[in-house]
């Protein structure tokens, strides 16, 4: 196994165990909250969109497509305490955003080699772009986490 199969294992394992926990999740669900003070899932998923984007326009601008037009705003810091759900883009639309950017994410660390990934970044938290890569995995499996609590106060079992 070489580093960009690790790294492609751990985007994998982030994008199964998200997508399960999304699948059964209604527009209306998507916008509970685990806790007083946190962000609900509609948010979190949108900001997960969002950081994955930064992320790969960091290490290849031309390789990401772009974001709908008010896709950072909807999905900045300041948004994140707006309950209203007409001021977010629907499960739906998130999904299908989510999927392009993985998938151009994907295609780009198939392109990688060892050299690009230890490529600085300039980033204390992801200091080269095979840690960027590392971090779409395990920024989704910390939010993850949440929507876990949210999915058993819905009364759901535990899925994985």
């Amino acid at each position: 196994m070489n580093g960009r199969e690790a790294l492609k294992i751990s985007m994998d394992t982030g994008e199964l165990v998200a997508l399960t926990f999304l699948e059964d999740l209604s527009d209306e669900e998507m916008m509970l909250r685990p806790a007083t003070g946190s962000n609900h899932i509609n948010w979190q998923l949108g900001h997960l969109i969002l950081s994955e984007h930064k992320f790969i326009k960091q290490i290849n601008a031309e390789a990401v497509p772009d974001l709908p037009e008010d896709f950072d705003t909807k999905y900045s810091r300041e948004a994140a305490t707006i309950d209203n759900p007409n001021m977010f883009s629907k499960k739906e639309e998130l999904l299908r955003i989510y999927r392009e950017q993985r998938a151009a994410s994907k295609a780009l660390l198939e392109q990688m080699t060892d050299d690009d990934l230890d490529r600085p970044t300039g980033i204390d938290y992801a200091p080269n772009f095979g840690a960027l890569f590392a971090m779409l995995g395990s920024h989704q499996m910390m939010h993850v986490g949440q929507w876990a609590v949210v999915r058993r106060q819905l009364g759901r079992a535990p899925l994985i």
